[in-house]
């Protein structure tokens, strides 16, 4: 029973890739058949709110960028959970009060790790 559903994943799943696979290769056809690239000098530019590109677009971003980044999303996914847990906090009892504080411990503790190594300013 358990395989049945297993094999209709597979098969969807399957049929997904061949989908996106054909879906490419008929749009890969079509533009080399029937279309002619006409590249021009304002095509191969850079555009952004009509304004002209100065520099070079390979800017380095320094790292605490993106882990600041990372430590947003995942207390932001960390919210999720939280809300989730308030709303059938009267079935857990106990256990489930002791267990969300656990969980905000550790994030607490987290915090407090990207604090300490520099994370969290900004500049």
């Amino acid at each position: 029973m358990v395989a049945i559903g297993y094999l209709f994943a597979g098969l969807f799943f399957l049929g997904g890739c061949v989908f996106v696979m054909s879906s490419l290769l008929a749009a890969n056809v079509v533009n080399r058949l029937f279309l002619k690239p006409r590249s021009t000098k304002n095509k191969t530019t850079t555009y952004e709110s009509g304004e002209t590109p100065i520099g070079s677009a390979w800017v380095q971003y320094p790292l605490a960028f993106y882990i600041f980044a990372l430590l947003f999303v995942a207390f932001d996914v960390d919210i999720v959970f939280i809300l989730s847990w308030a709303v059938i906090f009267r079935q857990l009892s106990w256990f489930g009060f002791i267990e969300i504080l656990f969980f905000i411990i550790v994030l607490s503790l987290g915090l407090v790790y990207a604090w300490r190594k520099g994370v969290v300013k900004w500049i």
